[in-house]
């Protein structure tokens, strides 16, 4: 198939029809087997190509597949031999029970069996923007839909492909991937160069044809045509062609899906799965990373340490039963209220596995939380069971807190709310006192409550409230989760360190000119201590509260956002609104985080939305352009890394293979207008296109990435592909390669000393075989645009040296035994020698253009302006 797709190349059409009447007319005038040679020779190199080419195809499309499946790997929560566990979504049988919560995508088919408040959208599906309530009256869920708000437990009835949804899927072929911005740019400049192309080829026809006509006027033979001179005109037609097939640079596109794959293969061993190729490439010209902190930032391995009950603050400590000390100052009643609360206000669970052995599932805070109260010597299921539940509200990022009520086992309703501190405690009018009953809560006690809160927080820890309201018991089970009129119980003080490495990635970020935000719900001291921690936080940059960005006018925002560093009880509207900003008005290229079902609109309106593989839901995975698998702050900057490591391996094969395009065209052209023959056949143009297409992508395209990548700002938006340095370099070259072969073409045998019959054959050999190595040298060049040092890391790329090797290696073939099919003879180890020293002078050639100063373009200068504070690049001899 993939061969199939590669010979589809029209340019490579036309030469196989070349080729084949080249056979035919070669074999009526020369015979057998001379009359094959030119024929085959040319048929050969079309099947090298058509290999080289359909092998990489084959390679890539194997990588898309294993991605794909990565992409398709969801993790689900069941009840399945009456214990929960986690399996993943292929493993679902008929008849598991299924949990499903807030921003989960339902894996099957499924009956409803219990659950509060769930909220299904089935857009995906029917098309219907209105969420459907799913309750005993109407019990039906779809594979493929979304939880959008609420928590159930489903019954699986079927799954895989006899889904509604597999269904549909079979009806329809996945699409492909869109092309990458950067393909797009570059697609644009394989057709102007495709285009010239043309232009040189039919100029060289032209000029060989119409030399040929006049020499035939010329000793009198016009009206006189034998098979010989169809035969001349058809190489000069081959010729023509293959000037085209080396100009139309099919490598370009080939390079960049080339890159990207390999990046992309690279980035899944670094726990990065990029959904889209475009992501990776973008996000080597991200101006601003928009984080999350819980979890990205910091472990999400939570522990309460500290904790305010009933007026006093006491350190948790894990080694002692926290039982013991809580008894010396709190009664029996304040802790019967305070383990239900903990108990009965969750959307995690203890379960005991097969072994015996206790676990908690859920999410990290709530983890915690419930880890304390087991701490406390509280027994989950017996808690659960004492109860029984008539409403729950699930925490949601707008409200920032979980409501529930119950019925208690002597037939009171008492409701508990937890949640974030300060919203929480305006709800609370009360506080129970260390014997159990509820005093008033004044404005002076209030006042000092926000002083704990404050203090917990400073000392990066997130901090929640604990509160509870009694109702009058009036039969009815119809009742409203209250706004107002709580008792706070507890303030818990949760630790999550930060993750090790983030210090490190933030400051490779500010040194690569990539500011870094921290967006989050959490108190803003807790979000302050961990930003300074994190070095994100200065004494200059800005620190401010959802609320209070929220009412700024679009103008304001624009203004303050390039000092903000913090956004603490932010909402996912601010973050939307953040990003939209900083997208539209600064021109900024963002990166965002986001793991909540709420993050998708920003995930979606960020140039690079990145969703957490471990928190993240599936609603935000789908939004996202990348799955950030370990949830590390230290992979999204590896992403960065490697983004900017494919724009510029791409900027290195541009220059190498426009400076092979030039020359190739100039010096068949010259030739061919001055002498009446060009130097390079059609076989050997076809070896040369194969070095600078498929080979020289290869070869640069998997170049990895190295430390100082991220030591130069990002590339602007409006930022020319093609540089001024790139320029510089590739008309150096371009001149001392171009001189040198056409100061041999006309006085080659002169200066090398070629006598004899076979001089002109040896000639073109050498000049051929000196072609060959100047692009080999040039390769070398290539692999940096900028330094003079281009050997580091050299030996350690086994596919650069690889192929270097490999092409040299075949040169030798080429020259040495296939001189038959190639049109060359070998040569004496005098003429293999210089042809090297050629190719190498080409080093030295290319330090010195190193050396020349260039200009910046107005969009770099633009581009320095928008990063104030870096020093631009040094260039010149200090660049070693």
């Amino acid at each position: 198939m993939f061969v199939w797709e590669a010979l589809h190349d029209l340019t490579l059409i036309i030469l196989i029809v070349c080729a084949v009447v080249s056979i035919a007319v070669g074999l009526a005038t020369e015979g057998w087997p001379r009359g094959m040679y030119d024929g085959v020779g040319i048929i050969f190199s079309i099947f090298l190509v058509v290999m080289v080419t359909a092998v990489s195809d084959y390679k890539q499309s194997l990588q898309f597949k294993e991605l794909d499946k990565e992409k398709k790997k969801i993790f689900v929560q069941v009840i399945r031999d009456g214990f929960r566990q986690k399996i993943s979504i292929f493993d679902l049988v008929v008849g598991d029970i299924v949990h499903l919560s807030i921003g989960d995508q339902v894996p099957a088919d499924g009956i409803f069996v219990s659950g509060y408040s769930l909220l299904i959208d089935q857009s995906s599906l029917t098309g219907e923007s209105v969420p459907i309530n799913i309750q005993e009256k109407r019990p039906f869920l779809l594979a493929g839909t979304k939880v959008q708000d609420g928590s159930g437990k489903m019954l699986v009835t079927t799954v895989g492909m006899r889904t509604e949804w597999g269904k549909l899927m079979e009806t329809l072929s996945e699409g492909g991937e869109d092309e990458t911005p950067l393909q797009v740019k570059l697609n644009g400049v394989a057709t102007i160069i495709g285009k010239i192309g043309l232009v040189f080829a039919v100029a060289t026809f032209s000029v060989l044809t119409v030399r040929f006509l006049i020499e035939k006027g010329l000793r009198n033979e016009i009206t006189i045509w034998s098979s010989a001179d169809a035969l001349t005109l058809l190489n000069y037609f081959a010729t023509a062609v293959t000037i085209i097939v080396v100009a139309v640079p099919e490598g370009l596109p080939l390079a960049v899906t080339l890159s990207l794959a390999f990046a992309m293969k690279k980035l899944m061993n670094d726990k990065a799965l990029v959904r889209h190729l475009s992501a990776c490439e973008t996000m080597g010209s991200a101006t601003t990373i928009c984080t999350d902190k819980t979890g990205t930032l910091t472990t999400n391995r939570m522990v309460v340490s500290k904790t305010w009950i009933c007026g006093t603050v006491k350190e948790v400590d894990s080694n002692e039963s926290s039982k013991c000390s809580l008894a010396s100052y709190i009664s029996e009643k304040v802790l019967a209220v305070l383990l239900q609360s903990i108990f009965n206000n969750t959307g995690s669970e203890v379960v005991t596995d097969k072994d015996g052995k206790t676990s908690i599932l859920g999410t990290p805070t709530e983890s915690a939380i419930l880890e304390y109260g087991l701490h406390l010597g509280g027994n989950f299921d017996e808690e659960r069971q004492a109860c029984k539940f008539l409403k729950v509200e699930p925490f949601n990022s707008e409200k920032k807190r979980m409501s529930v009520i119950v019925a208690l086992p002597d037939g009171n309703k008492r409701g508990f709310c937890k949640g974030a501190s300060e919203i929480i405690l305006k709800m609370c009018d009360t506080v129970i006192n260390s014997d159990g009953d509820t005093v008033h809560l004044s404005e002076e006690r209030a006042s000092d409550l926000l002083d704990v809160i404050n203090g917990f927080a400073c000392e990066a820890l997130r901090t929640l409230c604990l509160a509870f309201k009694d109702f009058d018991n009036d039969g009815s089970n119809e009742i409203s989760v209250p706004e107002s009129g709580y008792t706070l119980i507890a303030i818990v003080g949760i630790k999550d360190p930060v993750r090790p490495g983030v210090k490190e990635a933030v400051k490779s970020c500010l040194a690569a000119g990539i500011t870094v935000r921290m967006i989050t719900g959490d108190n803003i001291n807790t979000a302050k201590a961990i930003a300074r921690e994190c070095g994100i936080l200065t004494d200059d940059d800005l620190a401010i509260e959802g609320p209070e960005f929220r009412t700024k006018t679009p103008y304001e925002m624009s203004q303050i956002i390039p000092k903000l560093k913090v956004m603490a009880r932010s909402s996912p509207t601010d973050k939307h609104v953040l990003v939209k900003i900083s997208r539209s008005m600064l021109r900024e290229v963002v990166a965002v985080t986001g793991d909540g079902t709420n993050d998708a609109p920003a995930l979606h309106e960020a140039d690079i939305g990145f969703a957490m593989g471990i928190a993240g839901t599936e609603v935000a995975k789908e939004s996202a352009d990348v799955i950030v698998l370990d949830d590390n702050f230290a992979t999204i900057v590896n992403v960065a890394k490697w983004g900017r490591s494919v724009y510029i391996n791409i900027q290195k094969f541009v220059q190498f293979q426009l400076t092979v395009n030039i020359v190739a065209l100039m010096i068949n052209f010259i030739a061919a207008c001055i002498t009446g023959s060009a130097p390079l056949t059609a076989v050997q143009l076809l070896w040369v296109n194969l070095i600078m297409d498929t080979l020289g992508a290869l070869a640069l395209a998997t170049e990895p990435p190295h430390d100082r990548l991220m030591e130069r700002p990002p590339v602007g938006r409006t930022e020319s592909f093609i540089t001024r340095t790139m320029w510089r370099n590739i008309v150096g070259q371009s001149i001392y390669q171009l001189s040198l072969l056409l100061v041999l073409t006309f006085e080659g045998k002169q200066i090398l000393g070629l006598t004899g019959s076979d001089a002109t054959a040896v000639l073109n050999t050498f000049i051929f075989n000196a072609f060959v190595f100047c692009q080999v040298f040039n390769e070398i060049n290539s692999r940096d645009i900028e330094k003079i040092n281009i050997f580091r890391g050299m030996f350690s790329n086994w596919i650069f040296s690889g192929i270097m090797l490999a092409t040299v290696a075949f040169q030798i073939v080429i020259v040495e035994f296939l001189g038959t099919f190639a049109s060359t003879v070998p040569l004496s180890w005098q003429l293999w020698a210089l042809s090297v020293a050629i190719g190498a002078v080409g080093m030295p050639i290319a330090v010195v253009l190193k050396c020349i100063p260039v200009g910046k373009s107005k969009n770099n200068v633009d581009s320095e302006k928008q990063h104030d504070g870096y020093e631009p690049l040094p260039s010149g001899p200090d660049l070693a």
